[in-house]
């Protein structure tokens, strides 16, 4: 049997209903025939979804896996039947969107402030799914990252602004032999194992490997992730090291280093839906994204020294 979107709407329906027999209620099918569908959704998953007893139905361990994968797939399905989502109808919500820096969370604190609508949050990994998600009017402002030579495309219905570009920097466990250096060649991190992020479909990880092929090496990379706690993780435990946003913090057991010469170069920016309810805010949006860049830049003290050795300098050489 192949797996649809109805399978996983009947396992959210029994698990919500506790029993087959309410959830067959429900559906509006047989207590046999939901029986029988079950079996048979468990028989193509490989697993037993729920535990029967006398007061109904529990998930178990392998249910409750499913059942959080199945939520999520059947809330990205709605998103995507209803089109431009349950606000669209509201222009008084301003939904902001964005790629998880500190110019965002400073942004959002200073919107929350300001604005006199409610406020919708929603971060995605991909700069360019988020540039989609402005176009298709699924949001009205992000922020959103790129990178020289990889710059996002230019969209008609979506304004956008350079707030920053920044340099790439380094993440090395505080044991790690580099770790007191002002500064670390890139090309002296060839023998270290690395964890860098998948594609975000607008050259990262690319501009990552490009670097160092100009340095002389190829990464060993056996880690692929794109949660934080857990790139730190590896990388206090000495297991790795990760390129990093110059405004990533200092840590326990972890250290930021500039990279010598910098190879790498990242652009920040603040984007927003021409016909949005923020379209006449454009500029508020850019003076409160460029405010929270600097203040997180201020936070930092290896990014202050890096700018103070370098004149200040903010664009590639």
């Amino acid at each position: 049997m192949q797996l649809e979107l109805r399978h996983l709407r009947v396992i959210c329906a029994i698990a919500d209903a506790g029993s087959l027999s309410r959830a067959a209620t429900t559906i509006g099918v047989s207590q046999p025939a939901l029986t029988a569908q079950l079996q048979r959704v468990e028989g193509t998953l490989g697993g037993q979804l729920f535990r029967r007893g006398r007061l109904g139905v529990t998930p178990t361990p392998f249910g409750q896996f499913m059942l959080t994968r199945a939520r999520s797939i059947l809330l990205a399905v709605d998103e995507l039947i209803t089109g431009t989502g349950a606000h669209e109808s509201r222009p008084d919500v301003a939904r902001i969107g964005g790629y998880v820096t500190p110019m965002l969370s400073g942004l959002l604190s200073r919107l929350f402030k300001v604005l006199d609508m409610p406020i919708t949050v929603h971060t995605e990994y991909s700069p360019r799914l988020l540039l989609d998600l402005l176009a298709s009017r699924r949001l009205d402002a992000a922020t959103l990252v790129d990178y020289p030579g990889n710059e996002l495309p230019v969209v008609p219905s979506v304004g956008m602004h350079l707030v920053a570009t920044e340099p790439v920097f380094v993440l090395l466990s505080s044991s790690h032999p580099l770790a007191e250096e002002e500064e670390v060649r890139l090309a002296d991190l060839a023998d270290d194992d690395w964890v860098i992020s998948p594609p975000d479909g607008v050259g990262w990880p690319e501009c990552v490997y490009s670097a160092c092929r100009d340095a002389g090496f190829s990464p060993r990379v056996p880690h692929s992730m794109t949660e934080q706690a857990m790139i730190r993780q590896l990388v206090a435990g000495g297991h790795a090291v990760a390129p990093c946003q110059a405004t990533v913090q200092d840590g326990p057991g972890v250290v930021v280093r500039p990279l010598a010469g910098t190879p790498l170069w990242l652009r920040h920016l603040v984007a927003w839906r021409r016909s949005g309810p923020l379209a006449d805010r454009a500029r508020e949006l850019t003076e409160f994204a460029a405010e929270a860049h600097h203040e997180a830049i201020g936070e930092r003290p290896h990014y202050t020294a890096w700018l103070a050795r370098n004149g200040g300098v903010t664009t590639p050489r």
